[in-house]
């Protein structure tokens, strides 16, 4: 889907703030609530809005530790990238996993309890792990998260229909 200034206004203010009311949007915007609205679900239909979260506090949650376990593969195939894929997804401690370059596969941020937990969670759950070689862990002291992706795509120019809408937009008072 081709995305013109308007469309990267509106994923640059939900990015800022997903709960934005469809109005506050279409003001931010320059639109018609209709057309922003039109808009946000086309953009939602092509993939480009995946959702919206809350962030959420993991200290309320019971997380002390957040780690990065770097895991090597013993094989390289698709079939164990399959079932070990499968396997950490299952995992609530598991919030992401990263297909890596390097020495080591992949990168499993995981969220743990404390420090037992970290530990029995890689000796139980990964280690263990007919497709597991060697597993390493770095403890996460802080982490510091962008919300907003940087962009690098090119900027269509906006649809004659839309060039319409927004002269007329213009014209009424």
């Amino acid at each position: 889907m081709p995305l013109d200034r308007i469309d990267f206004e509106i994923i640059g203010a939900l990015q800022n703030n997903a709960r934005l009311s469809n109005k506050e949007l279409a003001a931010r915007a320059g639109l018609a609530p209709s057309s922003c609205l039109e808009r946000v679900r086309a953009l939602q239909r092509a993939g480009v809005l995946k959702g919206a979260h809350a962030e959420v506090s993991g200290g309320a949650l019971g997380i002390g530790l957040e780690s990065l376990v770097a895991v090597r593969l013993v094989k390289h195939a698709k079939e164990t990238f399959r079932r070990l894929y499968a396997h950490l997804l299952s995992l609530p401690e598991v919030l992401a996993i990263f297909h890596v370059s390097g020495v080591n596969d992949l990168q499993v941020h995981v969220a743990v309890r404390d420090i037992d937990h970290l530990r029995d969670l890689i000796v139980e759950k990964f280690a263990g792990r007919a497709e597991v070689d060697h597993c390493e862990t770095a403890v996460i002291f802080g982490l510091h998260r962008k919300h907003r992706w940087p962009c690098y795509a090119p900027v269509t120019p906006p649809s004659s229909s839309r060039r319409r809408e927004r002269a007329a937009r213009r014209r009424s008072p």
